[in-house]
């Protein structure tokens, strides 16, 4: 749907950091192969947990949100579209990966935790 969207994540700056020195930044490690190759198994990213309490996802954001069929694993996919009541279809980078990253469809608005910033170095 989004193949045109390449999407890069920035290493972290100083104000990043500072942010995740100040909790404003939430530190996520990457597990699985689902969004191969913009991130690799074991890389951490930032993230804002408050980045839509005002606004909603756009398409081509990577997001963490809650597996909507796991309530106890968070997922990082990118923001494929973006319904009007907020909901979005997220979806890994790597299709080819027989992962969820094609299959769970829509996720509500509630269940997306927040918007990647950049990669953790």
């Amino acid at each position: 749907m989004t193949d045109a969207i390449n999407t890069k994540l920035p290493e972290s700056n100083y104000l990043e950091l500072l942010l995740w020195t100040l909790r404003k930044r939430k530190r996520f490690r990457v597990t699985g192969l689902s969004m191969t190759p913009l991130l690799q198994p074991g890389e951490e990213v930032l993230v804002d947990l408050n980045a839509y309490q005002k606004s909603l996802p756009q398409v081509g954001e990577v997001v963490i949100a809650t597996h909507p069929y796991y309530a106890d694993l968070n997922i990082i996919k990118k923001v494929v579209s973006v319904a009007k009541d907020g909901s979005c279809f997220l979806q890994g980078e790597n299709l080819a990966e027989s992962s969820d990253s094609r299959f769970f469809g829509i996720v509500t608005l509630d269940k997306i935790l927040g918007r990647v910033t950049s990669r953790f170095v």
